[in-house]
């Protein structure tokens, strides 16, 4: 990643890097952390699973690699015994929103995954955004 970047920033263009989905806010803030130290400066788009059922989000989890154990579902509010149940970023959203800290994590932003679909996921944002100060 730090030869790729470095050859962009030779280029004279700039990069953002965008990560794949986690449900896990402790994970990513700590990857955030290792790659600041490593000198990475470039704007990081952190994914994030948009509103689906538990099912959806565990059947792309599989697909994509993403850790998706029972401990992880938990930390993202999801219970595996409601699988037909929708489950919303919320709780990631708001750690990633109370502990990022841009001076040691840097420039971050969202990037949301529509795996509920594109309305599920409109529609989400505006509900969220209207009801917490956390704008997405």
């Amino acid at each position: 990643m730090t030869d790729k970047l470095g050859a962009i920033a030779r280029s004279g263009q700039t990069a953002e890097i965008v990560t794949q989905f986690s449900f896990d806010s402790e994970d990513v803030l700590s990857w955030l952390l290792q790659i600041r130290r490593l000198g990475v400066n470039a704007t990081v788009r952190i994914g994030i699973p948009g509103p689906a059922s538990v099912k959806s989000l565990i059947r792309f989890a599989a697909r994509c690699g993403v850790e998706s154990s029972a401990n992880v579902f938990a930390k993202y509010g999801i219970s595996i015994r409601r699988l037909l149940s929708t489950a919303t970023p919320d709780l990631l959203v708001n750690n990633l929103a109370r502990q990022l800290d841009p001076v040691l994590h840097g420039a971050v932003k969202a990037h949301l995954y529509p795996f509920g679909g594109v309305e599920k996921l409109s529609e989400w944002i505006a509900a969220f955004s209207a009801s917490n100060s956390v704008h997405v």
